[in-house]
Order: C-alpha cells, then sequence, then structure tokens
C-alpha cells in the first residue's frame, strides 16, 4: 500500500471528498462531504471542490494531459513522478506544477488519491493480477496465502490505528437513541449486514435490514428525522446501497456510511463515515478489516449503557445454557 489508510480517527472540519460514479466529472464532485475519520491526512486531503474547480487553473493541454492519468489511475498509481511525466511525455517539474494547481499539496498527496481511486474501480482480476502476486510465484502455492493474510493484517492495523472512543461513543448514543436503526447493504456485504443487525439485537437494539433493490427502495422512502442508516459497501459502491442511502438522509435520517476508501460515494454522501480497507491479493474483498470496524461499533455501543445491556444478557445467557436450540449430548 502506498500508505496505512485509517478507518476511525478524529472527526475534523469538513473536507470534500469524491465518490466513483458514471464518469470523471462525477466521480471528482466532492460537494456536501461529510465528517471524516482522520484528522492527519495532510498528504492524502483533496483539495476542495469539484472537478471544473480544481481543472480551472490548467490550460487546456495540461487538462487532458492530467484526464489520461485520471481515467486509469492504476495505470500510474506506483510510479514515481519522473516515471510518470515520461510516460505522459512531459518533464517532473511541469506535472509537480500541474497538481499543485490542482489543489494538492505535493505529488505524493495526488499519489494518494490515484491509490484511492485504483482501489475503488478495482476488479475481481486486479488482486490476482497484482504484481505482488504474480512476480516469480506463478507456482508459489504458500506464498500466496502467506501473502494474503499479510494483507488482511495491514488492512486490520488500519483500523485499529486509526481508533476514536469519543468518536465511537458518540456514535453508540446516537444507535440507542434512533427512533428506527436501519442497516443498508447488498451483495457480499449482506454478510456484514447480518451480522451487524443480529448482533445488535442480542443486547436488545432491534434493526431493519434492506438487502434488496426492492426493499432498499421502501425503507428508504420511509425514512424521517430521528432514524439511523448504516450503509454498507465497497468498491465504487452497490447503485442500491449508495441511492439508498442518499434518499434516506435527504428525508432527514443520520446517515452513517462503511465503506473502503476515501473516495467511495458512501464517503462522500453520508453524515459521517468510516474506512475499513478490503484490499486483497486474490479475486475477493477481505472483510478482515470491516469485521474489525463492526466489533468496535459493537463493543462501543454495549457499553455505552452497560448496564441495560447486562440486563439483556442475563437473559441471553440463560437461553444459551438451557435454550431447545442447543445440541446436547447425552
Amino acid at each position: 500500500m502506498l500508505r496505512n489508510l485509517q478507518s476511525t480517527g478524529a472527526a475534523i472540519p469538513k473536507e470534500r471528498h469524491p465518490g466513483p460514479g458514471a464518469s470523471i466529472d462525477k466521480r471528482l464532485n466532492t460537494s456536501d462531504a461529510p465528517h471524516m475519520q482522520n484528522s492527519k491526512r495532510t498528504e492524502n486531503s483533496l483539495p476542495p471542490g469539484s472537478l471544473s474547480n480544481w481543472m480551472e487553473a490548467l490550460s487546456p493541454r495540461r487538462r487532458e494531459l492530467i484526464r489520461v492519468v485520471l481515467e486509469d489511475p492504476r495505470a500510474y498509481v506506483l510510479l514515481s513522478v519522473r516515471d510518470a511525466a515520461a510516460k505522459l511525455s512531459t518533464d517532473p517539474a511541469t506535472l509537480v506544477r500541474l497538481v499543485q494547481r490542482m489543489g494538492f499539496a505535493n505529488y505524493r498527496a495526488f499519489q494518494n488519491y490515484l491509490h484511492d481511486l485504483s482501489i475503488a474501480n478495482a476488479t475481481v482480476l486486479d488482486g490476482m493480477q497484482s504484481p505482488a502476486v504474480t512476480i516469480d510465484m506463478e507456482e508459489n502455492f504458500e506464498r500466496h496465502v502467506q501473502l494474503s493474510t499479510e494483507q488482511d493484517v495491514r488492512n486490520l492495523n488500519a483500523v485499529r490505528t486509526g481508533l476514536d472512543t469519543d468518536r465511537l461513543k458518540k456514535l453508540a448514543k446516537r444507535i440507542h437513541q434512533a427512533k428506527r436503526r436501519v442497516i443498508l447493504g447488498g451483495d457480499l456485504a449482506e454478510c456484514l449486514v447480518t451480522y451487524l443487525e443480529y448482533q445488535l439485537a442480542t443486547i436488545g437494539l432491534p434493526c431493519i435490514t434492506a438487502s434488496s433493490v426492492g426493499r432498499s427502495v421502501h425503507i428508504s422512502q420511509s425514512a424521517e428525522k430521528g432514524d439511523l442508516f448504516f450503509a454498507i459497501s465497497f468498491r465504487k459502491g452497490l447503485r442500491q446501497t449508495v441511492e439508498g442511502m442518499q434518499r434516506a438522509k435527504e428525508r432527514g435520517a443520520y446517515c452513517v456510511g462503511i465503506t473502503g476508501t476515501y473516495v467511495s460515494a458512501l464517503a462522500r454522501m453520508a453524515d459521517e463515515f468510516f474506512v475499513a480497507p478490503v484490499e486483497s491479493l486474490s479475486f475477493i474483498d477481505s472483510y478482515t478489516a470491516p469485521m474489525g470496524l463492526l466489533n468496535q461499533i459493537l463493543v462501543a455501543t454495549a457499553n455505552y449503557k452497560r448496564g441495560s445491556s447486562m440486563d439483556v444478557l442475563r437473559k441471553v445467557a440463560e437461553e444459551q445454557r438451557s435454550g431447545y436450540r442447543w445440541y446436547e449430548t447425552e
């Protein structure tokens, strides 16, 4: 990774973050930004405004030059400024001045943005074709497994190092006080939706879940002020989840995004968002870090009103000791 993504750091004054979309202009629209997690993003912060704002200071020729990079970030993200400039048939100093004119602090900040953009747009083939697992490793089965585990550890470490207990406490308060708790997420993220809903119900905080398109539409259309919506999606973002959260927010619900990068649509649209990397050196998305993040949220929620949680858990424990659903050996 170019940097260690932070997942749950302190909220800072609003910055503007793009989410992926059908076009470069839409993807780089950075209005209505939510609270972020990380207060140490000097080299990772995005310039304010939209793509048109970024490009206003550039000449037409330089606009076309940078558009080539934005449309294929994976081809440039690992290149040094010298190599990137050579590939673009320009010189390094010109490229550095160009990204600074766009509003980035330096080329490293721009490179970090390309990294997030590459992750958001990755497909199942990209992990399998990563240079880290293709060079001299075609027949090295054990090394593939080892590198995959190491990537899981890096993802989880991003969540661990970004832990912000004050922010989690505020979220736990919202969870307890919400009129309705709703969790949106589909496709592979449905397993995370189910896990979060199950565990919240265990401590007496039932939730509504929506994992299908129709259900997401109907539930988000009935959202109102006082509701709390979680939206869980990674990479480009599942349309039903992103649009469901958008509808809920328009109707006054407080929306929390859980996603994998700072450039995702959920990060741009949510009232606040958490980043849990899902990078993988295989065809799968790694949910090690998202599970760690959900566990942080659950622990904070259970302990925010520890007394009431314990009252509910005593009944749960009784059922676990002698409930009919458990297999007993003779």
